[in-house]
């Protein structure tokens, strides 16, 4: 959706700034789908990063068809006086807009799920192809929700700066007024679940590292799960899912805003397209979270925040486990504990003394 700007009385020598953040957007998510691609085998198979893929197509998707509409527009100020042109133009900023918000509110319920519900979510087999049928099916009905205008149920119409085209947002006509509403308020419903569901799995977290804190003797399994979803992965996804979510509903929050000022007969043309072009902006950033929230940046950020929450000497050996193999948690084969916990020995400190235990059994026998 980049490129939609100008003034009240848009003029060819302004289509610098559409061209930049066409090229920006176009760029920006052409990298973000490569780092996405040669990430490890483990993470491409995840719901997660497929949705954050996803979003990624989505927003180059919409920047690729939507930005040259709006450069032509600018070089002749008639192309988008053509009725079907509008209707096109119209349809791309109604589709893009909910389908960005559909993705990252399904981001944020697939965190909520694999946290807060995760037997659910295993038995569900949420997974690539689980994401990637949601995808799917997210398209279908958008594309045919976003059709309806073309179907009579509303019309589009050339804005008052005359450089882009929406819904007849100020229409009498019920049929037409009613669309309005829908839009609004499915948008509306989305943008209030990524907040609700964003709240819930940062309260979770939060409740269960204070019970870790505050109860040293805590069920293990308690203490083991909190490890997980603290590990390196785990904080990368939910940081890429709080500014991901942060971006979008303050780039989607206002053009909502005046979809339900515009049927209050409260017309306003200045904010209008204030708020398409603040909307034109999301694509733009979008990319840059996946792009500079890589996982080995968080890998070293973990590991500085252990160095410093932790004295040195003062680790004990469960702790050192934790330390060099934090996949050990997950490893439920004894014989690979034996092997993992025999090459931490070689690494503590040689202050660190190991009493042999020998059980009772081979007492007697010697």
């Amino acid at each position: 959706m980049s490129g939609v700007n100008g003034s009240l009385e848009a003029s060819p020598t302004d289509i610098t700034l559409p061209v930049l953040m066409f090229a920006g957007g176009a760029i920006g998510n052409l990298i973000a789908i490569i780092v996405l691609s040669v990430s490890r085998q483990e993470r491409k198979s995840s719901a997660f990063y497929t949705l954050v893929c996803g979003l990624a197509v989505t927003d180059l998707l919409g920047t690729c068809l939507a930005s040259p509409l709006t450069i032509a527009n600018y070089l002749d100020q008639t192309v988008l006086e053509n009725q079907h042109v509008c209707e096109f133009d119209s349809f791309l900023l109604l589709f893009f807009g909910v389908t960005g918000l559909s993705i990252i509110c399904a981001m944020a319920a697939e965190r909520y799920m694999a946290i807060c519900c995760p037997y659910t979510y295993q038995r569900w087999g949420v997974d690539r192809r689980f994401a990637q049928k949601f995808l799917f099916f997210t398209y279908i009905s958008l594309i045919f929700f976003c059709c309806l205008p073309m179907m009579g149920m509303s019309t589009s119409r050339l804005q008052r700066s005359r450089t882009w085209c929406f819904i007849d947002w100020e229409t009498n006509e019920p049929v037409a007024a009613a669309y309005s509403v829908l839009y609004g308020a499915v948008s509306l419903l989305l943008i209030l679940g990524t907040i609700l569901l964003n709240l819930a799995v940062c309260g979770a977290l939060l409740l269960m590292r204070q019970r870790t804190v505050q109860r040293p003797g805590a069920r293990s399994s308690v203490r083991q799960r909190w490890r997980a979803l603290s590990s390196a992965a785990e904080t990368q996804m939910m940081a890429v899912l709080v500014m991901t979510s942060a971006v979008v509903l303050a780039c989607s929050a206002p053009l909502v805003v005046r979809v339900f000022a515009n049927m209050l007969k409260k017309a306003d043309s200045i904010a209008d397209l204030a708020a398409i072009r603040i909307a034109s902006v999301n694509p733009i950033l979008d990319p840059w979270i996946y792009i500079l929230l890589r996982r080995s940046l968080f890998r070293k950020l973990l590991s500085l925040s252990r160095r410093g929450s932790s004295p040195r000497g003062s680790e004990s050996p469960v702790a050192q486990m934790n330390l060099f193999y934090p996949e050990i948690i997950r490893d439920s084969h004894v014989f690979t504990q034996l092997m993992c916990s025999t090459n931490i020995m070689t690494q503590l400190p040689a202050t660190v003394k190991f009493t042999p235990h020998r059980d009772p059994e081979s007492l007697g026998q010697t």
